[in-house]
């Protein structure tokens, strides 16, 4: 068997997408597509149901293989973008069999043996997986950790304030499917001058969404938890504490769904340990890898998720700094949850774990 000391046939490491025929997957496929070729087998794995289908990696075309234990014989990193069970159940079973599992998953993000790696950020993290087990973390974070990171490194993040406006994508080709479904529906009719105009025309069509999504915006992603908080909110607040090392950052979160395709978008309010000022902070977000500034208000310039979608980087705008605060930074920030959001960072760190080598 090749694990993680021990490549192919083809003296380059196998690897394993799992999930591939998801939302995520299907990016993740284009992603290795572009990227320096440093795979020899891909291996495409899914459920049993998606067996035998063939999809194009790198030119190729590759059978889709069933989820099983024999799937993942041979293979030395194995990347999964399913469901939590899903990953809960296999991700121990591809890393007892040799694999470095990088898991996309919410699974085992706060798990203190699982490291959340972010390799603009904290690419150290990733030599330490005593669980064979390398955790990426949720796209909302993604969207915004980047540039986070690269401020704190030079002023000290001590407070986050964030809201998002998050893709109908974040919730699978489910929520992509249940906004077009209810344009659709909602084309060409008279909406916006009394209360339910927009719920009697969607009807039951909500879809992954306690509320229309189309011409609307809903404060709430995720599943409930305690004293009113979403589980999208405390993932931000959990991960970015964990990424950044911070484990007792004050962080305040409210997770917005808008009727966007492709693309999160934050508004961030960070306190710093001292001063700071705008043209530092440019200068930061300028030269930070994965982050790209675009950021003149008088020339209507400024990232929107119609200019980001189908990019890499976290694009910054509206920097200013706070009215009534000189420690604090205001950010809009968007980036493609499917691409570095999701994907392009398990491909990077699968990256890193093989550079090791």
């Amino acid at each position: 068997m090749a694990g993680p000391e021990g490549p192919g046939r083809s003296g380059r490491p196998t690897l394993a997408v799992v999930g591939a025929t998801g939302a995520v997957g299907t990016v993740m496929l284009q992603i290795l597509s572009q990227r320096a070729d440093v795979w020899g087998e891909i291996r495409l794995v899914a459920s049993a149901r998606s067996a035998g289908r063939k999809l194009t990696v790198r030119g190729e075309e590759v059978e889709v293989v069933a989820l099983t234990e024999e799937a993942f014989d041979g293979v030395d990193v194995a990347m999964f973008d399913v469901p939590d069970e899903v990953a809960e159940q296999w991700a121990p079973v591809a890393a007892a069999r040799g694999a470095v599992v990088v898991d996309n998953s919410g699974a085992f993000r706060m798990d203190p043996d699982v490291p959340l790696v972010v390799p603009e950020v904290n690419p150290h993290a990733v030599r330490r997986r005593p669980r064979g087990i390398v955790a990426n973390p949720n796209c909302t974070t993604l969207s915004m950790i980047v540039a986070l990171g690269a401020l704190h490194a030079e002023f000290g993040l001590r407070e986050l304030v964030a809201s998002s406006y998050q893709a109908v994508s974040g919730a699978g080709l489910a929520g992509v499917r249940t906004l077009r479904e209810q344009m659709s529906l909602v084309a060409g009719t008279e909406l916006g001058t009394h209360p339910g105009d927009l719920r009697r025309a969607v009807g039951d069509r909500t879809g992954p969404f306690p509320e229309p999504v189309a011409l609307n915006v809903v404060p709430w992603a995720g599943s409930l938890r305690e004293d009113g908080w979403s589980s999208e909110e405390m993932k931000v607040r959990d991960e970015t504490r964990k990424i950044l090392g911070l484990p007792a950052l004050p962080v305040a979160v409210t997770c917005v769904r808008v009727p966007v395709v492709t693309t999160h978008s934050l508004t961030v309010h960070a306190r710093f340990e001292g001063e700071v000022t705008v043209d530092r902070a440019r200068e930061i977000i300028a030269t930070a890898p994965g982050v790209v500034l675009f950021d003149n208000p008088a020339a209507g310039e400024f990232p929107t998720p119609a200019d980001v979608v189908g990019t890499d980087p976290t694009w910054v705008g509206r920097v200013r700094r706070a009215l009534d605060d000189p420690t604090a930074l205001e950010l809009f920030v968007c980036g493609d949850n499917l691409r570095k959001g999701a994907a392009l960072n398990t491909a990077q760190i699968a990256e890193l774990v093989v550079a090791e080598r």
